[in-house]
């Protein structure tokens, strides 16, 4: 890689404008007041920006880059593929070589029955799709009454004005309301922080309990799909299901007639040390969503799987699935997203995420020799450190004390990208993280937390 060099006066020009022409996704207001930030090349697990400062980047592109960047395999798929064919719609009847080579993979590689594949843009649009795909589904089947969906507080599903509905944070859809109806709520099963205010080893699965009874208010004859994230990404600090829960759900989607949706956007692709999340209870939806990582970052690409059974319900005249796009399914990211496989496979990404959530774990918890290490939980590369006034009683730190932020800034100024959503630091580094880069973060989270206890005086 050659590292462009940008002057002063461009680097300049660079930020006012990105300032003054742009509205960037989920901004932070107070963030920008301290300036953009201008990103200009990629090399493995590093980031460079304009000015030529190294940054290890600890959250892979906001968990897409898991092979890292600059990868020639990948470059390579692009240019090759664009020798043949750049671009033609997956439309009406028509198909291109990669999308179909792309689609054979997926089924050899999802979970179960999971094998027949409708390609989009993104991570929310195959939310989107899936949502439509099953209320189309009991439409079709003659049950036109199932429309509501079940999801659950604290769980993050996309952007468009239907899985905004879905996404269980409302300080993201407070100035959208009134939402689209229809979404109800469980409650989260997250052992670290109850909503029940109950303990995992007495609770008797409460949270699997309370969500049954969402289902029963609502009529489960009226509700055409639970959507989920098996492990809940990192908005909500990975926290794992507690025994059971998972397939508690399965059991309940089955008993009422309701389909399951499983969101991997975040965490599909190796992240979790298998495959898919799911995979690590042994619990399989009826249509699962992936996004990201299943390209590492380098194309947009989403997709919406589901089973012969409920495809087939579309395959006759009349009942054709309703919806689609112009670009999903580009030919160049199904050829990337096929290159990335290939490596995966090769290099063996998933079974070294395994390893690496075990020595993960095993040292982020020498962490909590630090009074405000609340919690850490996670698995694979996807780990949450929650930071805390008060580690037994879980109580938080004052809203006024941003030692989370001051902790990312820390790390920003000190070459490391850190993710922290409030007083909780999330990580999700590359598959391809070596250990000594893990040992460079690992080291700067030893350094930072200590500094922002004398800040604060904690």
């Amino acid at each position: 890689m050659k590292l462009r060099k940008f002057t002063d006066k461009q680097q300049k020009q660079l930020k006012k404008s990105a300032m003054e022409y742009m509205l960037v996704h989920w901004a932070s207001n107070v963030d920008l007041a301290k300036g953009a930030k201008v990103f200009a090349a990629g090399e493995g697990c590093y980031i460079y920006d304009v000015s030529g400062d190294k940054y290890l980047d600890t959250f892979s592109s906001l968990i897409t880059t898991t092979l890292g960047h600059n990868r020639p395999e990948m470059k390579r798929a692009v240019m090759e593929q664009m020798d043949q064919l750049a671009f033609f719609p997956n439309y009406h009847d028509g198909f291109t070589v990669p999308i179909i080579k792309l689609a054979e993979k997926l089924a050899e590689i999802m979970p179960g029955k999971l094998e027949v594949s409708f390609f989009l843009n993104s991570g929310s649009e195959a939310n989107e799709t899936a949502l439509k795909m099953a209320r189309q589904y009991h439409w079709e089947n003659g049950w036109p009454h199932r429309y509501k969906v079940v999801a659950r507080k604290n769980s993050y599903h996309g952007t468009t004005l239907g899985t905004t509905a879905c996404t269980g944070f409302p300080a993201l859809n407070k100035c959208l309301q009134p939402m689209l109806p229809g979404c109800v709520f469980a409650p989260p099963a997250s052992c670290n922080a109850c909503e029940l205010g109950l303990k995992p080893a007495n609770c008797g699965l409460g949270c699997l309990k309370a969500m049954e009874k969402v289902m029963q208010w609502e009529h489960p004859e009226t509700i055409s799909a639970v959507i989920m994230d098996p492990l809940p990404g990192s908005n909500s600090g990975y926290p794992p299901p507690p025994a059971g829960y998972l397939q508690g759900v399965r059991k309940l989607c089955d008993k009422y007639g309701i389909l399951l949706i499983f969101d991997e956007v975040q965490t599909g692709f190796g992240k979790t040390g298998k495959w898919f999340a799911c995979q690590n209870w042994n619990v399989t939806p009826d249509i699962m969503t992936v996004s990201k990582a299943i390209t590492s970052g380098y194309l947009p690409l989403g997709v919406t799987v589901t089973t012969k059974k409920i495809a087939n319900t579309f395959r006759k005249p009349g009942s054709e699935f309703s919806s689609g796009s112009t670009y999903g399914g580009h030919p160049l990211s199904c050829a990337v997203a096929l290159a990335n496989i290939e490596i995966m496979q090769k290099e063996k990404l998933v079974e070294r995420a395994a390893s690496t959530g075990k020595y993960l774990k095993a040292e982020l918890e020498k962490l909590y020799k630090y009074k405000i290490v609340g919690d850490i939980r996670g698995m694979g590369t996807l780990w949450a450190i929650e930071l805390t006034a008060n580690r037994k009683t879980g109580a938080k730190l004052g809203p006024k004390l941003n030692v989370g932020t001051f902790i990312r800034d820390w790390c920003w100024k000190n070459g490391m990208i850190l993710r922290n959503n409030g007083n909780t630091l999330v990580i999700a580094p590359a598959l391809v993280i070596t250990r000594a880069e893990i040992d460079t973060m690992l080291g700067k989270l030893y350094q930072a937390i200590p500094l922002a206890m004398k800040h604060f005086g904690l």
